[in-house]
């Protein structure tokens, strides 16, 4: 697919770019790698002053920043805002913590003879990453602001559809004052992207987005012995217990779906009812997503967004058509979304069975699955049968009981009370079909750097 800034509100084509030439990936690679021998030997205050400048000009330009999300992915404009502050946010995370985060570590050893052993963490070198369109900004950042305060530098492979947005961010570090080559956007093709993976000077891959392309990466990092990490769907299960307080459960479930036009890996998807309150949750849940208002992104009226793309519209549509071919009840609900520009109309899926192959789907759209658990440990046996364990949510007015259910559910992330959250001091990442490595915090920073122990022994030491 090329390169192209697509309206979804409207459908209309505002922009092309070329494809990167193998001569531009070729040449970028060696930039990359030819920063990285002097940033890695920057100072650590140094690569935090990137960072904080960085985390500067993105508030300074937050509105602007924030209208190319909606022009490009539909994202609403508060939404777009709340992404350039979370960018900020990560950047300011890593100015304050890389240093201290990356500190030396001192071994204690059983026996005096092993002599004095610390684990220094040093960077790996040229990274490739491989960034989706839903959080144009949040998932560059998430990946850059953690590697480029390790030492690393970085290749950015983004999605299609979001060409603005990553050459607005090259820019943005460039203004922060990281050294050209430190952060590199290309329009790469898919097989510019086996090129760079197969490049000795590119030491590792993180990618984010789908299973498919997640596997593909992997074989082709695996192929050459390079760390890669993999941040895939998610399918979330947000419990609601039997005394759950039933007025803020619903509102949480309204928005835990709904944000970003239901296009997050941690909406709250699968929505897991006890059978106590089914009846009551689903009939204000209903009213609840009945109340959101489809429309211009642009407008501080809309509280739904269009999908990203025409074509997402249409495979979300088509999925619910299977799914309801295979026996389950899908329920459209609220006033009738626009009929231009890629809108789904909010959809409730009930009778949803593990016989239904939708039953184990990730539906990235207005699509509810509510499912009915006869008690909580039904609750926790559905929560668990997921190919995905992303995030998830418990919901109840005893949070230590909250926090007991939450230890049964086997994911990432789980949270009692509130849908998974995403912040820049939480790290994120899954099990199974949802990946592998975590980003963000001390677990992100350290996912490619060289864990390297240095021994000082005393050489008359015994043998």
């Amino acid at each position: 697919m090329p390169y192209a800034t697509i309206n979804p509100y409207t459908n209309e084509l505002v922009k092309t770019f070329p494809d990167a030439t193998d001569a531009e990936v070729g040449q970028a690679i060696t930039k990359a790698d030819e920063t990285f021998q002097s940033w890695r030997k920057t100072s650590f205050a140094a690569r935090a002053a990137v960072m904080t400048r960085a985390a500067f000009l993105l508030r300074r330009g937050k509105k602007e920043y924030a209208k190319i999300l909606t022009l490009e992915m539909g994202k609403i404009t508060a939404e777009a805002e709340a992404e350039v502050e979370l960018s900020a946010q990560i950047f300011e995370y890593y100015a304050k913590n890389a240093e201290n985060l990356l500190k030396p570590e001192p071994l204690p050893v059983a026996d005096p003879a092993e002599g004095e052993v610390i684990i220094v963490h040093e960077p790996l070198g040229v990274l490739l990453a491989i960034e989706p369109w839903n959080f144009p900004y949040y998932q560059i950042a998430r990946i850059i602001a953690p590697q480029l305060s390790a030492g690393n530098t970085i290749l950015l492979k983004h999605a299609s559809n979001v060409p603005q947005s990553a050459d607005a961010f090259e820019k943005l570090m460039l203004e922060a004052g990281l050294p050209e080559g430190g952060f590199k956007n290309l329009y790469a093709t898919r097989q510019q992207l086996e090129q760079i993976i197969n490049d000795p000077r590119v030491r590792g891959v993180a990618l984010t987005g789908s299973e498919e392309a997640g596997a593909t990466v992997a074989v082709q990092a695996a192929r050459v012995l390079k760390k890669s990490t993999l941040e895939l769907g998610g399918a979330d299960a947000f419990v609601v217990l039997a005394d759950a307080e039933l007025e803020q459960t619903v509102k949480w479930a309204v928005f835990g779906r709904h944000w970003n036009g239901g296009q997050v890996c941690v909406s709250s998807k699968r929505i897991i009812v006890v059978e106590a309150v089914y009846d009551d949750f689903l009939k204000r849940y209903t009213a609840g997503v009945a109340a959101l208002r489809a429309g211009d992104p642009s407008d501080p009226q809309t509280t739904l967004a269009p999908l990203s793309s025409q074509a997402a519209a249409d495979g979300v549509r088509e999925k619910i058509r299977q799914a309801v071919a295979h026996g389950a009840v899908a329920v459209e609900v609220g006033p009738k979304v626009p009929s231009k520009g890629a809108f789904v109309q909010p959809t409730l899926l009930t009778h949803l069975t593990p016989e239904n192959p939708a039953y184990y789907w990730e539906f990235f759209g207005p699509v509810s699955m509510i499912l009915r658990a006869k008690d909580e440990d039904e609750a926790v046996q559905i929560a668990n049968d997921s190919p995905f364990g992303l995030g998830g949510s418990v919901f109840t007015s005893d949070p230590k009981h909250g926090a007991e259910v939450a230890a049964r559910i086997s994911t990432g992330m789980i949270f009692v009370n509130h849908p998974t959250m995403v912040k820049a001091d939480i790290p994120f990442g899954g099990v199974r079909r949802s990946g592998y490595g975590r980003e963000l915090t001390h677990l992100g920073i350290k996912e490619f750097v060289n864990h390297k122990v240095i021994g000082v022994v005393d050489i008359n030491a015994p043998f």
